[in-house]
């Protein structure tokens, strides 16, 4: 299932992405109000439908929409859509309670930034500052001459997570998106802490929307690309990570207690601009373009946050 949140007027809602055509959460709880045949089956169908208050619940709300939404269709509801075109799609979650993104996951990323190839997961934090939509301008501000790209498989938590071990770590994911992991290398390489260069006000793009976990059973062997003005930047596979998405969720956990609705951003392969021979960082007017297989693809444009 694909799970978009979307702009409707002034409000922000939640939908199904199904054939190119989003059903919203206040659709299908209206029509679960008016079906006698769910009715009778007795079962609580509430689930919220805010956007952050709906990822806060978690997994049972996830599971509940799912469970609703393929009862609606087998009665036959003739459920109203929206033309995902005619929609405005923005960052799946507004305000995660936590984004930590990990440095230095790839190998090849680690050597081009002529850095060690680390032992334990080098984490850091972004905040909700930052975030904006798949389609959204990626905002340059002025105080860095090297913005640079990131495309990271992004992980979504679904259930309250302390202490998991590895073998279980995947029960805990609620989906998974993409980032761009938007980074000023200039302000994040001027002190030994990143957080600076890594968290400026409307730099980092996720979306376009949440592929629920039951879709990627394996999200250790996802193919992974950027683009820069239609050129090919990274191309990678996350099976390549250092430390794979079960390791994480135990290491992370076992430090700092995860909640629904929080980000984890899993590191970018090699490829980045920091990397090549000339650097070359984002101008505006660049378009970059993150693809993640099982997900899909957004593109974002840069521009100029100097006005």
């Amino acid at each position: 299932m694909k799970l978009v949140t979307f702009q409707n007027q002034s409000q922000l809602q939640i939908g199904i992405l199904e054939n190119n055509r989003i059903t919203s959460l206040q659709e299908i709880q209206h029509d679960v109000q008016n079906d006698p045949l769910l009715q009778k089956e007795g079962d609580d169908y509430s689930f919220p439908l805010s956007p952050d208050e709906f990822y806060y619940a978690g997994l049972p709300a996830i599971e509940a929409v799912k469970k609703i939404y393929d009862l609606l269709k087998v009665n036959g509801a003739r459920l109203q859509t929206i033309e995902a075109h005619h929609s405005t799609l923005t960052t799946p979650i507004p305000n995660p309670r936590k984004i930590i993104c990990v440095g230095r996951n790839y190998r090849a990323h680690a050597l081009e930034m002529k850095s060690d190839i680390p032992t334990i997961p080098v984490l850091f934090a972004k905040y909700s500052n930052s975030l904006i939509g798949p389609h959204q301008p990626i905002v340059k501000s002025p105080k860095t001459n090297k913005l640079d790209y990131e495309v990271e498989l992004t992980v979504v938590i679904g259930k309250k997570a302390s202490k998991v071990k590895q073998q279980d770590a995947l029960s805990y994911v609620a989906g998974y998106t993409i980032g761009n992991d938007t980074s000023a290398r200039d302000l994040q390489k001027r002190t030994p802490q990143w957080l600076q260069g890594k968290t400026l006000d409307n730099s980092t793009p996720i979306g376009p929307w949440i592929v629920t976990s039951d879709e990627i059973m394996n999200p250790t062997n996802l193919a992974i690309k950027s683009y820069v003005n239609g050129e090919e930047r990274q191309s990678s596979n996350t099976k390549h990570f250092l430390f794979d998405i079960p390791y994480l969720i135990e290491f992370i956990s076992d430090l700092i207690t995860l909640e629904p609705g929080d980000l984890i951003m899993t590191g970018t392969p090699d490829g980045v601009g920091f990397g090549m021979e000339p650097q070359i960082f984002l101008q505006p007017g660049d378009v970059v373009r993150l693809e993640i297989e099982k997900i899909g693809w957004m593109e974002n444009k840069i521009i100029d946050g100097s006005d």
